[in-house]
């Protein structure tokens, strides 16, 4: 004899299916209770992303490059994010950390690229190619579809206030001191000009490369700026120690 009171399987879930009104109240709950185990926590944090030994906030002739840089839209085609893959990490280097962003605004990942990734850049060629490569790109990479920017080397860098372009920084959390903001014009012309005193720049931010950028010792123009901060890209921070360092705090923490 057939059981014919036995409810079928999964009927409270077809219930909840069919009734719309009971499955957006579910849905809802369902999102909040998810949205709150993820975000609430960070209210709880000073900072979401971990200091890594090495990181310093741009001098101010790296930033004004960084503004060229920005400005000409060189971001459209070069990302400055190595994803954590084999066959990236082989063309580029070490995948990118997440502190080695943390005073950009805004960041410069990118969406695609039709160049390669700048991320780790600094360092591999020298300040000629990357002037010669800027003024005629084909004339070092045959292939390139990128266009001229000869012009910065007749530019001649000027920045409006050096120091507001800091204390804007620092008020979006930036952590230039008050001895950076003083400096700021001073140091955004000495870093360029090897006859120049550069005082304590080069203690106030380590790693800093104080020369002539662009060939040309008698001015400071554009393509120093530019040059300055595409030599700077990726060589402040250790990344095998703090990646070593990052593994091992995410080990703790489970």
């Amino acid at each position: 004899m057939t059981d014919t009171t036995r409810k079928e399987p999964f009927e409270g879930h077809k219930k909840l299916e069919r009734n719309v009104t009971l499955l957006a109240a579910a849905t809802l709950l369902t999102v909040a209770v998810g949205g709150i185990v993820e975000i609430a926590p960070l209210f709880w944090i000073d900072n979401t992303i971990e200091k890594v030994e090495g990181m310093r906030p741009y001098t101010p002739l790296e930033q004004a490059g960084r503004d060229i840089y920005i400005r000409e839209g060189c971001y459209v085609c070069h990302s400055q994010m190595i994803r954590p893959f084999r066959d990236e990490v082989e063309r580029y280097g070490h995948y990118s950390l997440a502190a080695e962003s943390m005073y950009d605004h805004p960041f410069q990942w990118g969406s695609k690229r039709t160049g390669p990734d700048l991320a780790r850049v600094g360092g591999r060629y020298s300040d000629a190619w990357h002037v010669q490569h800027l003024k005629a790109p084909r004339s070092v990479v045959p292939e390139s579809i990128m266009p001229s920017y000869a012009f910065l080397a007749e530019a001649e860098l000027k920045v409006a206030d050096p120091a507001a372009n800091l204390t804007a920084l620092r008020r979006v959390g930036v952590p230039y001191t008050d001895a950076d903001i003083a400096k700021a014009g001073a140091d955004l012309i000495a870093q360029a000009d090897p006859n120049a005193d550069a005082g304590d720049l080069a203690t106030r931010y380590p790693k800093a490369q104080i020369r002539d950028y662009d060939g040309d010792p008698t001015r400071v123009t554009e393509m120093d700026a530019l040059v300055a901060y595409l030599q700077m890209l990726g060589t402040l921070v250790d990344v095998d120690s703090a990646a070593a360092q990052e593994a091992l705090t995410k080990e703790k923490g489970r």
